[in-house]
């Protein structure tokens, strides 16, 4: 597999019809990482990712492994694999066909060829499938099939957009431990574009938040989901309830709550300015406080997901274990460790520019 130490986007910017879709992505991507794009739709993940392909020109920035400047490269000479969210599989190929396409491209030669494409076979587990066409095969074959054909080449680094959308929730999960498992037993370099935070957080080394065509965050897992840099991380990563107060002395007066609580400030507030505290609805506590009353109750297996409304009209977002049911009128209290405060001008950075 031919390796590279780093390999850095500087100021990475794709401009569509006058309008910036990416806008100066700075990333260092070191050897053997796995980097998840994460953001909603329209956000520039796949574009970032594009980019980085060869499929899509900069219009502005450069990307660079180790010494060498790639963005004047074609794509088939960058010696990146890909997987596809369609998978993009020859409909006419078997899989063993389809799998050694890219050998047969580079003109490896003919036992190098039959030997490198078993191999990857066996990895996925379709040795009993492997004269099947992709037609005969199911989602979650198919999509090993495309995994197997960009692993077969011993790519450098190897791009997957959105690998899993089209799959079923079980076989999400399973496809996740999958290929978490191909990327740490083949010692492989991921750049890995979702929408799901959950997936993100589960198979990364690293996130990359997007929103916009900016970078909002890069980060560990845990720095992400713990401490997010703005309000849109904040509500992208699972704080739902953002509730608008004053700030004062390390605690926000939460308008509609008529309550003092003490909170983790995420940057420099000063005293008396407005703030937005966010919590995550499980990290809400039922019991003393204040009383809200449910209006909608969603039965989530070992939960509940609530919404409730506090006197003064304010909406809270709730996960519990306890049973509960629209017209329930329950006290909720706010852990002060687990609500961030942010400042009510923190806002994300297109936003701010």
């Amino acid at each position: 597999m031919t390796g590279f130490e780093t390999l850095r986007l500087d100021g990475v910017t794709r401009r569509f019809a006058g309008a910036d879709a990416l806008t100066g992505l700075d990333l260092e991507i070191r050897r053997g990482e796995f980097i998840a794009l994460l953001g909603p739709s329209g956000c520039g993940k796949s574009t970032a990712l594009n980019c980085l392909a060869g499929l899509l020109p900069l219009s502005a920035g450069s990307i660079w492994r180790d010494g060498t400047r790639l963005d004047t490269l074609p794509a088939e000479r960058r010696g990146f694999g890909m997987v596809f969210q369609n998978y993009a599989l020859f409909p006419h190929l078997s899989v063993q066909k389809n799998v050694s396409f890219g050998l047969r491209m580079r003109g490896v030669p003919r036992a190098e060829l039959r030997r490198r494409t078993q191999a990857a076979i066996r990895l996925v587990h379709l040795e009993e499938h492997a004269t099947k066409l992709p037609g005969q095969l199911s989602g979650g074959q198919q999509q090993r099939v495309a995994i197997a054909r960009a692993v077969v080449i011993e790519p450098s680094l190897v791009l997957m957009d959105e690998p899993l959308s089209n799959l079923d929730a079980k076989l999400r999960l399973e496809m996740r431990t999958e290929i978490r498992k191909l990327h740490q037993d083949l010692g492989l370099t991921t750049v890995y574009v979702t929408h799901d935070q959950e997936e993100a957080l589960s198979m990364a080394d690293r996130l990359v938040v997007l929103r916009s065509g900016r970078v909002q965050q890069i980060g560990t897992p845990e720095e992400v989901h713990t401490r997010p840099a703005n309000r849109h991380v904040a509500d992208f990563l699972g704080f739902r309830n953002l509730l608008p107060g004053f700030f004062e002395k390390d605690t926000i007066n939460i308008k509609g709550l008529g309550v003092r609580t003490a909170g983790s400030p995420v940057r420099t507030i000063r005293d008396g300015a407005p703030a937005v505290a966010a919590i995550r609805p499980e990290d809400i506590t039922l019991g003393g406080g204040v009383e809200v009353t449910v209006e909608v109750a969603e039965y989530h297996g070992r939960e509940i997901a609530a919404e409730a409304r506090t006197a003064d009209g304010l909406t809270l977002h709730l996960r519990t274990p306890q049973r509960l049911a629209p017209g329930d009128k329950v006290a909720v209290t706010f852990p002060p460790e687990k609500l961030l405060i942010f400042p009510a001008d923190d806002l994300p950075s297109e936003e701010a520019a």
